[in-house]
């Protein structure tokens, strides 16, 4: 049996004493570079952007040479506004690795968010040539090329992208609505369509599909649409808004005004709003509430020339020419001429 000498006890015992006494510290480990990356991304992903950007500067001190987390510290800085600080991350991202196809790609991200989409294309296209497989890449130059009116191109880069990745609904939208730009409103609800298979919650699909099928009179499926949005947001003061409008083409004006004033009691901001509310109560011969809802709309909006145009109508409608000669003039002087004209010719206005 082994022995313990007396001198091994005591030093046992004194050594129990410190630790209880508090005299030794026990130090916990510290997070390495990689593990402050992670832990960046746990809260990037649960939308703690300024505590990501903490955890992914702390990474950098520990390792200057770690492009991925300059590169997501630069996304994290682009999504709260800080673009020229996402910028400089990412340039030092990709001076640290010129092949680093990720940094182009988030650097294209940040320069379409400051509008400077011919800078993001040149980023995307480079991203594209490190990885000829990116349909995220393809995607969003082909986003950029839309903002820029490049439809052609755009549609090509859609193409490609969903060749890639069959399963991203934002694809198809973004490509129906390239197509719904240049007037191919059938091709835009096939996407459209494509995209809510994939996404049945996908609010923008449903709203650019029945905008689409207004466009081409199909208004019982646009209606559809704007009320399954408000299935899934019974706040969206948009759907109801564009529905308002399917009313008004189908002749349905008190439902028409019904889903105005649901839209103005969500958004009383909205001067197209008050404008299609007066429409319907000029057409049903409620022309007080009609000026009243155009003269509100030109507290929004002083340049909506269609309210002025319509206000003058509800006050000829009330005998007063006027009035209606002095919107007519101003509706002219915004581009809208088309009443006021009218009005000389057969001698209502000077």
């Amino acid at each position: 049996m082994k022995r313990f000498d007396s001198l091994n006890i005591l030093s046992l015992c004194v050594l129990i004493v410190l630790i209880i006494a508090g005299c030794i510290k026990i130090q916990r480990p510290s997070l390495d570079a990689q593990s402050y990356l992670k832990r960046g991304h746990h809260n990037f992903q649960n939308g703690n952007y300024d505590q990501a950007i903490s955890d992914y500067t702390k990474a950098i001190r520990l390792n200057p040479y770690f492009a991925e987390a300059y590169s997501n510290r630069g996304v994290a800085n682009g999504i709260i506004g800080r673009y020229d600080q996402s910028i400089s991350d990412l340039n030092k991202a990709i001076e640290i690795r010129p092949d680093f196809a990720d940094g182009y790609y988030n650097r294209g991200s940040t320069y379409d968010r400051k509008g400077r989409h011919d800078h993001a294309i040149a980023d995307y296209t480079k991203a594209i040539e490190l990885d000829l497989y990116s349909a995220e890449a393809y995607s969003n130059r082909g986003s950029s090329y839309y903002q820029m009116g490049r439809y052609k191109d755009a549609i090509t880069d859609f193409d490609k992208a969903v060749r890639l990745n069959p399963g991203f609904p934002e694809t198809f939208t973004n490509r129906g609505d390239t197509y719904y730009c240049i007037g191919k409103y059938n091709r835009a609800i096939h996407d459209y369509t494509k995209a809510l298979k994939i996404n049945p919650g996908y609010i923008r699909a449903y709203n650019n599909r029945g905008k689409a099928y207004d466009l081409t009179g199909r208004y019982d499926k646009a209606i559809a649409d704007y009320s399954k949005i408000l299935k899934l947001n019974p706040i969206d003061a948009e759907a109801y808004s564009n529905r308002g409008s399917t009313y008004i083409a189908k002749n349905q004006y008190g439902q028409a005004i019904e889903d105005f004033n649901k839209a103005l009691a969500l958004n009383p901001g909205l001067a197209e709003v008050y404008h299609n509310r007066g429409v319907s109560s000029v057409i049903t011969g409620r022309y007080d509430r009609a000026i009243d809802d155009f003269t509100k709309a030109l507290e929004i909006d002083p340049r909506h020339a269609a309210a002025y145009t319509w206000r003058g109508v509800a006050m000829i409608e009330l005998g007063n020419t006027k009035k209606a000669c002095s919107d007519w003039k101003r509706a002219c002087q915004l581009g809208d001429c088309s009443s006021y004209e009218s009005a000389k010719i057969y001698g209502g206005c000077e």
